[in-house]
């Protein structure tokens, strides 16, 4: 199993990251039991969202008292929690940070927020796009003279959020191993976007990042950094950063340098798109894939969701996998030792609840009484 073996994690079921950090821990070897709300369990089976794969669900009416008090007998085994709500929703619940603790001070409480725990607009609804943008992360998305354009919600819900919320955890686990201590983790989803743009603020303190959007050499300014239209109507992409790329896309191409000028004079980037356009698209997709994949241009075919898997390089390292008729991505990163895998299809809410909790320690009286008293499903 994945390098989390043996690490027993509650998680508070929620929405988009949540359950992201859910299954990044899942496939990295940890026991996930995600506790579901009572009154949305279904039959057991399979579910559609790939986010819950690879653990178990519990269905748990947190509203009663003795649905908190199922969790806390959870907490008492588990090496890390976490939840995803709104500021104060954990603790008007009974299951805050301090009485968790106080029952395993061993505990990593994971907290996932918009906004954070604390500040002005802590308590304020948003989502991704809303915290991209007041993280500066979305403002300069885009080409020039047009409006951002978000990138999905991949910056703020996924990389920000349940990933960083991930990260925090496993550092948390780690530190505790000198301390023997537990703490919280609070993973905002605006620091998270705003962190993952460490490198353009340096660009900017250094005046190499300008403030117009779509001058730059990342955001589509460049000419040698951009999506092209194929012939066939397709897209491919282009790298050539470096100037030795830059040399072989010229000469691989047979675009005229000399009448592009400088790689790196801004002026002339602008002008330079139009002969580069009209050059990608002489071609088809394949034709281009054929001359120029695999070089040092820095060249990749602008793939759909459907076309990734497929791809000869995806399939050898295989980048993706079926399971239960789902294609989806496989665990990463990878583990030289320890190989991370997925550790089940993804549930149905309640799906495991008995089974579950005769694992975490409960006995079958236990469970009937709380079934009669509904504070499970």
């Amino acid at each position: 199993m994945g390098p989390l073996e043996g690490i027993r994690v509650i998680e508070i079921a929620g929405i988009g990251p949540g359950p992201f950090c859910g299954m990044m821990l899942s496939d990295m070897g940890a026991e996930v039991l995600r506790v579901d709300r009572a009154d949305k369990v279904r039959e057991p089976g399979v579910s559609g969202d790939l986010l819950a794969r690879g653990r178990r669900s519990i269905g748990v009416d947190l509203k009663s008292p003795q649905g908190v008090e199922t969790v806390f007998k959870l907490i008492e085994k588990a090496d890390a929690i976490f939840e995803g709500f709104r500021p104060g929703v954990m603790e008007r619940l009974g299951l805050g940070p301090e009485p968790c603790l106080a029952r395993n001070p061993g505990l990593v409480y994971g907290r996932m927020t918009g906004w954070g725990q604390d500040g002005p607009m802590a308590k304020a609804a948003g989502h991704d796009i809303n915290y991209i943008s007041l993280a500066g992360a979305l403002e300069p998305m885009g080409r020039k003279g047009e409006k951002p354009m978000f990138p999905l919600n991949l910056i703020g819900d996924f990389g920000g959020g349940g990933l960083m919320l991930a990260f925090g955890i496993a550092c948390a686990i780690i530190e505790r191993q000198r301390s023997g201590k537990g703490q919280v983790v609070d993973a905002a989803m605006v620091d998270g976007a705003a962190i993952l743009m460490s490198m353009f603020h340096g660009m900017q303190s250094v005046g190499f990042w300008q403030e117009e959007r779509g001058t730059n050499l990342l955001d589509s300014g460049a000419h040698f950094y951009d999506v092209y239209e194929c012939k066939d109507g397709k897209f491919i992409s282009i790298g050539s950063i470096e100037p030795q790329f830059y040399a072989e896309l010229l000469q691989r191409t047979g675009l005229d340098g000399e009448a592009l000028g400088p790689q790196m004079d801004r002026t002339r980037w602008l002008a330079n798109k139009a002969p580069v356009e009209e050059l990608f698209k002489r071609k088809t997709r394949d034709e281009w894939c054929a001359e120029l994949e695999g070089t040092d241009v820095c060249f990749a075919p602008v793939l759909s969701m459907k076309e990734a898997p497929e791809h000869p390089h995806n399939r050898e390292r295989k980048t993706f996998v079926e399971r239960e008729g789902m294609v989806q991505p496989s665990p990463a990163p990878r583990f030289s030792r320890t190989a991370p895998e997925i550790q089940g299809p993804p549930p149905n809410a309640g799906t495991h609840t008995n089974e579950a909790l005769a694992d975490w320690g409960f006995d079958s009286s236990e469970i009937d009484a709380l079934r009669s008293q509904k504070a499970i499903a």
